[in-house]
């Protein structure tokens, strides 16, 4: 299996907008129309998992996340979904280590997840800063990891 970093223009990207379109999570549609108008800073990228040259999870880099533009939280992991005949194959964890080696490239020390699941990010070294009112008037909780910088804690 393979992670693919991409922006628009990647050979994959046609493919990963309709992959998300179609998948049986909802915020996937979202993912695609993003795609669909590129609506990424020139930081922030599109990871996809290929396994056996089928795209069979997702996830973003992405500066914001569904907390309102003045939240002092960024920048996140968004979108994560496996598909789930490729679930248990630590997809998930291979793609979280994808955007942390990334978000270190660009100079972050923290990252953060939101996510309504219970018990899924902590495995991961995620810690819970609290539930938090999305710009969607839902509530969901706010996940951050210290990543540091080279090594950094």
């Amino acid at each position: 299996m393979k992670i693919e970093f991409m922006t628009s223009g990647h050979p994959l990207w046609t493919e990963t907008i309709s992959f998300a379109d179609n998948c049986s999570w909802r915020a996937g549609h979202y993912l695609a129309e993003r795609m669909r108008k590129n609506d990424f800073s020139e930081t922030e990228r599109v990871l996809v998992a290929v396994e056996n040259e089928k795209i069979v999870g997702y996830c973003t880099f992405s500066l914001k996340d569904e907390l309102p533009d003045d939240s002092p939280y960024s920048p996140f992991i968004g979108f994560m979904f496996v598909d789930e005949g490729s679930r248990g194959k630590r997809i998930s964890e291979r793609l979280i280590n994808a955007v942390i080696d990334h978000a270190r490239a660009v100079g972050h020390k923290t990252i953060y997840i939101m996510s309504g699941e219970h018990g899924l990010y902590e495995k991961y070294g995620f810690e819970k800063v609290g539930d938090f009112k999305t710009i969607y008037g839902s509530v969901d909780q706010l996940f951050q990891k210290h990543i540091g910088i080279d090594g950094e804690i």
